[in-house]
């Protein structure tokens, strides 16, 4: 927009003389002076055009895969309202093949779908080496814990239970989107055994092989991998990987400590890198390596 200014301001004095010559001949007939105001007016009209392009390319897109139109509408309004791109799909079959021809940059998704479940959607994403960094929001009705738990161990990042309020469910959306963003990190990569933690590339390798995982996953595993042998309670690791915008309960930790588990363990049950110290909390163990 700075931009624009700054061009408009080159242009105007022109624009204003051409205009001011226009009106003191109001009657005579200048071609020149006709060709001239086109010219500016075209000129005009394409920077305000280009500059329209360039925002759209940078607003974030969110794809809502929910089957409820009142739902879809309410969601839609107050994201738009807030600068994002959203489409939405009313099952999940047509919702997984939108996300797979087009990622976007955050998932709403209902888990109650027709065609496909959004568990299912879930579980495909989180194994496709391609997408399985997309930041998932459940929104559903189910508000059970349990479900809220299922959810978060097939690969969800956070959930919002209906009904709720649009005010919170636009926080939740900035703060995934903020944690997605991996920024510019300048650390080396981490080696401890099979295990390969690279965070210039969010990345991690076991044994040579790439291990799907989500932002929070990696962000998890890359805080306790950096702070090494050293145990952490559940409120240091929300403080330390979700910060000050979280909104998953100290509870949730546990779930994505056993998703971690299941990815870089040789046997999940019997963990060689991330263990649990009862009655305190998790460390990262590189000792034995």
């Amino acid at each position: 927009m700075h931009g624009l200014v700054l061009s408009l301001r080159t242009i105007f004095p022109s624009f204003r003389k051409l205009l001011f010559l226009w009106n003191a001949w109001p009657g005579a007939c200048n071609p020149q002076l006709e060709k001239s105001l086109a010219c500016v007016g075209g000129v005009i009209s394409r920077m305000v055009r280009a500059k329209h392009t360039n925002l759209e390319r940078t607003m974030k897109r969110i794809l809502v895969v929910e089957d409820d139109k009142d739902i879809v509408e309410l969601v839609k309004y107050n994201l738009e309202k807030d600068g994002y791109q959203v489409a939405a799909t009313a099952d999940g079959t047509s919702g997984l093949s939108q996300i797979r021809k087009s990622p976007p940059d955050l998932l709403i998704l209902d888990l109650m779908l027709p065609k496909l479940s959004g568990l299912d959607i879930c579980k495909e994403v989180r194994k496709d080496v391609n997408l399985n960094r997309l930041p998932i929001l459940i929104l559903t009705a189910k508000g059970e814990e349990a479900d809220r738990v299922v959810g978060l161990e097939l690969g969800a990042d956070d959930y919002v239970t209906k009904p709720f309020s649009p005010r919170e469910l636009v926080a939740r959306v900035k703060a995934l989107l903020r944690r997605a963003d991996p920024g510019t990190p300048s650390d080396k990569p981490i080696d401890v055994g099979l295990l390969r933690i690279d965070p210039a590339a969010y990345r991690v390798t076991r044994g040579g092989k790439p291990v799907p995982m989500s932002t929070l996953e990696f962000r998890l595993l890359y805080f306790l991998a950096t702070r090494p042998n050293r145990v952490f309670t559940r409120d240091q690791l929300l403080d330390g990987v979700w910060g000050t915008e979280r909104f998953v309960t100290p509870r949730s930790v546990d779930v994505y400590v056993r998703r971690l588990r299941e990815k870089i363990e040789s046997d999940p049950q019997h963990p060689a890198y991330m263990k649990t110290i009862r009655g305190a909390g998790y460390l990262f163990e590189t000792r034995a390596s």
